[in-house]
């Protein structure tokens, strides 16, 4: 008796797989994996970055823990740090400044070894306005699209028309908007309206 009903819930696990397995996809999971991928996608800074005002940046040297540290990058574009007082950070890369502590560290520490990682860019922004739940500036990641920066945006209102999308970009003194239809997109119809953003550009969602 024990083993007929082993069997029989058995079965009915089986079952229950193989129906899940088979269900189909709604557009709110794939628009919710399409965000989920956009996300993994976006990293916080490359080796061509070049740092600006107000980015966070993470200074580690090895085995000086009261030199390593997190630090903002003041408005004029510096940053301070002990020994060195203040240094020069906007307009480098993460690797060229590294060399650059690392030459005034010389004179306080035999053979310093320093990293700096760019860990929130803050000094490239774009913009999202309209039907969205969050609206507001956006930090703009390196090669951010327009799909990554919407899915940054909480999602839409019951009022959005996703197939109006627009983004507004200043190109020779003049403003041009670029179409992005949202469904279109996330499906895969129009890949050429997925546009790589810059910095300044505003997403409007009607």
């Amino acid at each position: 008796m024990i083993n007929s009903v082993l069997r029989i819930v058995l079965i009915v696990t089986v079952c229950m797989a193989v129906v899940s397995a088979q269900e189909p996809s709604t557009p709110s999971t794939t628009a919710s994996a399409a965000a989920k991928a956009a996300s993994a996608s976006q990293t916080p800074t490359d080796a061509d970055y070049k740092i600006g005002p107000q980015d966070l940046l993470r200074v580690d040297v090895w085995k000086e823990p009261d030199i390593s540290r997190t630090i903002p990058v003041r408005p004029d574009g510096k940053i301070s740090l002990p020994l060195l007082n203040d240094v020069q950070a906007a307009g480098l890369t993460s690797m060229q400044l590294a060399g650059v502590i690392r030459e005034g560290l010389t004179k306080y520490i035999t053979s310093p070894q320093v990293t700096v990682t760019v860990t929130e860019i803050n000094s490239r922004r774009v913009y999202c306005t309209g039907e969205v739940l969050k609206p507001g500036a956006l930090s703009l990641l390196p090669n951010m699209t327009a799909l990554q920066a919407i899915s940054s945006c909480g999602g839409f209102t019951q009022f959005a028309k996703v197939k109006g999308i627009y983004i507004l970009r200043v190109e020779g003194g003049k403003q041009i908007q670029h179409p992005f239809n949202y469904k279109d997109v996330i499906k895969g119809k129009r890949p050429e309206d997925n546009i790589l953003l810059q910095p300044g550009d505003v997403i409007v969602v009607p």
